[in-house]
């Protein structure tokens, strides 16, 4: 298309328009599962998504979930015999990992497994607050809380330990890795299988919070699920 005779002042400004409003619909469409297994965030949203986790849109709609889920908490009758379950993912829903991901152009690089390796075993990520005070809620209310993570159990159990005990999280029920058991699964049929272990052992499961819809898809998913956003990465 020739731009012969064109405002290029106002042709320009269209162009960030238009782009903007794709970024929007391609973060919409990731949140709501309806763009599965991409690997990058597209060249022209970068921006977008570092505004937006940044900006304070990002820690605005987490508070917001987090409101609707401290609501539905208030309303379980908890039961007498210790058994009433809570499940939360740990990578950017108990820690963000923002801080990795601004050196990785916040998804616009490929995942890059040793770089993470070597961030995740500083044990250096900050909590993010509204779940912390979720969880801090969910230990008051007394429900016996899993932290399901899939990272890899000899590699990385003590630097996450250290990592949630430091930033606060304190009195969970058990923190569960991926072990080479499980090694090369998907995460939907890892975390599937650690939920119905659990539900084997008895626990009923009231909630699962996670930022991936593989945290939330699958078998014993539990009453009800959280999303938490991340245009960031995709973890089929």
């Amino acid at each position: 298309m020739s731009t012969k005779g064109l405002d290029h002042s106002h042709y320009g400004g269209r162009l960030v328009e238009l782009s903007l409003s794709y970024c929007l619909s391609w973060r919409l469409a990731v949140e709501v599962n309806n763009i599965q297994g991409w690997r990058t965030v597209p060249i022209q949203c970068l921006y977008d998504v570092e505004v937006y986790m940044l900006g304070g849109q990002y820690a605005s709609d987490l508070n917001l979930i987090v409101d609707q889920i401290s609501s539905y908490v208030d309303e379980i009758v908890m039961s007498e015999d210790g058994m009433d379950a809570w499940i939360l993912d740990v990578d950017d829903t108990c820690l963000s990992n923002i801080f990795y991901y601004k050196g990785k152009r916040f998804g616009g690089d490929p995942y890059d497994p040793q770089a993470f390796k070597e961030w995740a075993s500083r044990g250096i990520a900050r909590a993010i607050p509204p779940i912390l005070r979720l969880f801090q809620k969910l230990i008051d209310r007394g429900f016996k809380v899993f932290l399901i993570s899939g990272r890899d159990e000899t590699t990385f159990e003590q630097p996450t330990l250290h990592n949630l005990h430091f930033q606060g999280f304190f009195g969970f029920e058990r923190l569960i890795l991926r072990s080479e058991t499980y090694k090369g699964q998907s995460g939907m049929v890892y975390k599937s299988e650690m939920r119905r272990k659990l539900v084997e052992e008895g626990y009923r499961i009231w909630g699962n919070v996670g930022d991936q819809w593989s945290d939330l898809h699958g078998q014993f998913v539990g009453n009800r699920t959280f999303k938490l956003p991340n245009p960031m990465y995709f973890v089929p």
